[in-house]
């Protein structure tokens, strides 16, 4: 008995020593990651805001990780089609993606979204917010925010803002500032930022919030006038220009933003790492000057405070597109 019973134990310890590289594998694998060139998944078309991000990032990541980033768009239903793919891709690493606000917004707006947006998803970093800007055409007689206010409370009703669509950040921004103002404007709707920023510098609507990038030349120009920012501090870009804070709305804050996000699932060590690295980048004096260029704001969070500001924003954007009485479609 006993000889079978030190036979067994030696099996045993063998199979064990066998199988412990296995046990340990993917430990290994999730050290050394990357091994191989990584996707960056970009829900929206090139050239955006969250793509121009994305691409940079993807420079700046490739030397410190030892392998490629590349970026790939998938533009198309708000983002909800480049998301799917994203949720849907292996939880290894190769796979992330970049998002903006309308992740936590679609919920709202639309009737189905095939995916849940916190629970499907692994935070990883939310890389830089998007100041906006409310702006008015030079013929408004309006000359500041408190001025604006007032008229829009003499006039209630016939003031117009535009924005660049039903449920979109620059409308749930217009729908924060009424609601806060305690003034009733009309929304005018367009088919996205470049139509809206047409129109307010023709004068076809006067007011309107824009992202202080794509304002900046138009503000400059004399096109538009800034009366005031969304953001709780000042913008350098906009040194001059008081926020709605300092304008008499001391709860208005209100900014876009671009996070990095995987597949829900995504080990913690490779979350780490990414984060880790993508911190370091956005760290730097000539990230942050790239960034100021496009009129973005580094914030680089860690991934468990970038969870906790989506599940405020989601909750935050499904309050104003109630109050703003957009329909899912």
């Amino acid at each position: 008995m006993t000889n079978a019973i030190a036979s067994l134990t030696r099996r045993a310890l063998v199979l064990g020593a066998a199988m412990l590289p296995l046990l340990s594998a993917p430990s290994f694998a999730e050290d050394a990651y990357p091994t191989k060139p990584v996707r960056i998944l970009v829900p929206l078309a090139a050239a955006s805001t969250v793509d121009i991000v994305a691409r940079k990032l993807a420079e700046d990541l490739a030397a410190p990780m030892g392998q490629q980033f590349i970026v790939e768009n998938r533009p198309g239903a708000g983002g909800v089609i480049g998301t799917s793919e994203l949720v849907r891709a292996e939880k290894d690493g190769y796979t992330i993606g970049m998002i903006s606000s309308n992740h936590v917004i679609n919920p709202s707006i639309m009737k189905s979204v095939p995916f849940d947006s916190l629970a499907d998803i692994k935070p990883i970093s939310v890389i830089a917010t998007v100041p906006l800007v409310l702006v008015a055409h030079p013929s408004l007689e309006a000359k500041s925010a408190q001025e604006l206010i007032a008229m829009a409370k003499a006039q209630p009703g016939t003031v117009d803002y535009g924005s660049s669509g039903n449920g979109t950040a620059l409308h749930l921004a217009g729908v924060l500032f009424t609601r806060e103002a305690g003034v009733e404007m009309r929304h005018v709707p367009y088919k996205g930022t470049g139509p809206l920023t047409n129109d307010l510098v023709a004068g076809h609507v006067k007011v309107g919030f824009l992202s202080v990038a794509a304002a900046l030349p138009q503000i400059q120009g004399g096109t538009l006038k800034a009366l005031a920012v969304s953001t709780p501090t000042r913008n350098p870009s906009l040194p001059d220009v008081p926020t709605l804070a300092e304008s008499g709305l001391p709860n208005y804050s209100f900014d876009a933003w671009v996070a990095m996000i995987g597949p829900a699932g995504l080990p913690q060590p490779i979350v780490d790492r990414l984060y880790t690295e993508t911190k370091r980048v956005l760290d730097t004096q000539k990230v942050k000057d790239d960034f100021a260029a496009q009129g973005l704001v580094v914030v680089g969070s860690d991934p468990a405070t970038a969870e906790t500001f989506f599940r405020d924003e989601l909750k935050k954007h499904s309050e104003l597109v109630a109050a703003s009485g957009t329909k899912p479609e």
